[in-house]
């Protein structure tokens, strides 16, 4: 199959198809450079994207820790890397398909313009060769009809007897020379026939094949072409599905990540304060009063002595009390305040080097993660001091290498680095054991007066003032066993001792329920050391009692003092 010899005769038909191709070839070349503005523009507007909702870090303290945001995150990074394949798949468009197929467009239509200039050339040439040997034609039969008027002429003279003798040689000289141009003019049509037909057949089997021959195999060529931009332009696609499918199952893991019994934890640890909950309001029995006036004045047996009513127990401290539901809690209205001050206090009042303003449980993470960062410190200076010796034992071996005395700053300056991060360290663990005591501390009473909570409500009556032998007619009020979790009250009667006194480093506002305000520089007296929970029970000289933040005082304890305790 060749259109040399197939379509010998369609030169103007091949011109058009030659056009048409190289007309759809760059109708395809506009189609891949539109879907390189898509790719180009998808991964922009899907890196926007990841821009958008990415974190703004500006501290550690906003990092996310959710399991949930820390996924959505690791999503946001495959989608960004995914964006990033998007951007290769653009890239190797531009460069093997698009500028290959406007490289190849430009030059076949280069091409195409030869050859078809090349078969113009070759139909002209046998056009002014048909026009050749028709002129040589036309004249040759123009010559022999002038030799046909010459010879009837000279034949009209030689029969006609009037006619001169000169006459006739007259006439038959013209008769021979139209004759002799009648065979000239034969001569040149013959050889001007026998020249067309040479090059007539040179056109069509020679000339003419040969251009169409490379008309066809330019077209092949651009056919070819394009198949190889249909492959290639796949082939960008598939090189980068592994590493889209590395994104994609990257974000299925990320997706699997999330545990929502974690992210419940990490709500704990963030806010879990260390404090206990308050404990149960107290029934508090006004009718005692009215019991006693009755029986005063009511002529009755006298009762025996046991349910006599002892009044140091009745209207005496409040320690020794037994109410509707238990003992009365110690902090009800204490923890209530210390809480609300902690947590606007961390908000808005200054952080303190220990972090004693926060509370328990934050204050023990927060030293926990300074402790750590010291340690990564301290690590990096012990690096750089072994790298130093290391260094200056090199010096020393080849001295042209450097001055081993010029490095003894340095030396000098980490060991100083070093001392002094483990001295902060040291203090931060004390302070940490120290916070880590008071929570165990405070878990075990918490735990000891949920079971002195249970045994008194086991013990009373529902009305809280009858004993359980239903012989004995009168109320009594039992005495409870003293526990030292429950020593401190608001409403007691007798003022607790000093065992120490105190003087304000920072003032102190006061304006929750149970605190005290103060001054800086005030002195006061201790009635009640720090439990574990940072306040401090403290009176004034004028009798005004409160709790004030203990890292906001500088204490000093009485040893010996009066309860027989030992303070230090």
């Amino acid at each position: 199959m060749s259109w040399g010899t197939e379509l010998w005769d369609q030169f103007d038909n091949l011109e058009k198809h030659t056009q048409w191709g190289l007309d759809f070839l760059d109708k395809y070349a506009k189609f891949v450079k539109e879907r390189l503005e898509i790719e180009q523009n998808y991964a922009k507007q899907l890196r926007n994207l990841v821009k958008k909702f990415c974190p703004k870090r500006s501290s550690k303290d906003e990092e996310p820790r959710f399991t949930s945001c820390i996924a959505f995150y690791n999503i946001l990074n495959e989608l960004n890397d995914y964006a990033g394949q998007r951007e290769v798949v653009a890239e190797e468009i531009g460069h093997r398909v698009y500028a290959e197929i406007m490289k190849y467009s430009y030059e076949l239509k280069a091409e195409r313009k030869s050859h078809l200039q090349e078969g113009r050339r070759a139909q002209q040439y046998l056009d002014m060769c048909l026009k050749q040997m028709d002129s040589s034609k036309k004249k040759f039969e123009r010559e022999c009809r002038e030799a046909e008027k010459a010879q009837q002429t000279y034949e009209k003279l030689d029969n006609d007897a009037n006619a001169t003798k000169s006459d006739v040689e007259k006439a038959k000289q013209q008769l021979n020379l139209r004759t002799h141009m009648a065979d000239e003019s034969k001569n040149e049509y013959a050889a001007q026939l026998q020249n067309y037909n040479a090059e007539q057949h040179k056109h069509f089997y020679i000339v003419i094949p040969q251009v169409y021959k490379h008309l066809q195999e330019m077209d092949e060529r651009r056919t070819t072409k394009l198949s190889e931009c249909y492959k290639g332009f796949a082939d960008a696609e598939r090189k980068v599905i592994p590493i889209i499918s590395k994104c994609l199952e990257g974000m299925v893991q990320a997706a699997k990540s999330v545990d929502e019994r974690r992210d419940s934890q990490i709500v704990v640890d963030c806010f879990k304060s260390g404090f206990e909950p308050p404990g149960d309001f107290p029934f508090e029995d006004y009718s005692q009063h009215i019991y006693r006036t009755v029986s005063d004045g009511t002529i009755s047996t006298p009762k025996p002595e046991v349910s006599r009513i002892d009044p140091k127990i009745t209207m005496g401290k409040a320690k020794g009390k037994l109410w509707l539901f238990g003992k009365k809690p110690k902090w009800s209205l204490r923890m209530v305040s210390k809480v609300c001050w902690s947590v606007s206090h961390h908000a808005n009042g200054p952080a303190l080097e220990d972090f004693s303003h926060l509370p328990p449980e934050q204050r023990r993470k927060k030293l926990q993660q300074r402790i750590d960062e010291l340690n990564r410190e301290l690590q990096k200076e012990i690096d750089q001091k072994e790298a130093l010796n290391k260094m200056k034992d090199v010096y020393e071996k080849s001295p042209q290498m450097g001055d081993p005395s010029s490095l003894q700053p340095k030396i000098a300056e980490t060991m100083n680095n070093i001392e002094k991060l483990r001295m902060e360290i040291h203090k931060n663990e004390a302070w940490l054991s120290e916070v880590e005591g008071k929570v165990a501390q405070r878990s075990e009473r918490r735990h000891s007066a949920e079971a002195n909570h249970l045994v008194a409500q086991g013990r009373e009556s529902p009305e809280g003032s009858y004993t359980e032998d239903a012989n004995q007619e009168g109320r009594i009020q039992p005495q409870p066993a003293v526990h030292p979790e429950f020593d401190d009250e608001f409403d007691d009667d007798d003022p607790l001792p000093a065992i120490g006194h105190c003087k304000a480093i920072y003032p102190f506002d006061g304006n929750n329920e149970g605190t005290l305000a103060m001054k800086e520089g005030e002195v006061m007296y201790i009635i009640e050391e720090d439990k574990g929970d940072g306040w401090t029970r403290a009176r004034r000289q004028n009798g005004e009692e409160g709790y004030v933040p203990t890292s906001y005082i500088d204490i000093t304890l009485e040893k010996n003092s009066k309860g027989a305790v030992t303070y230090i």
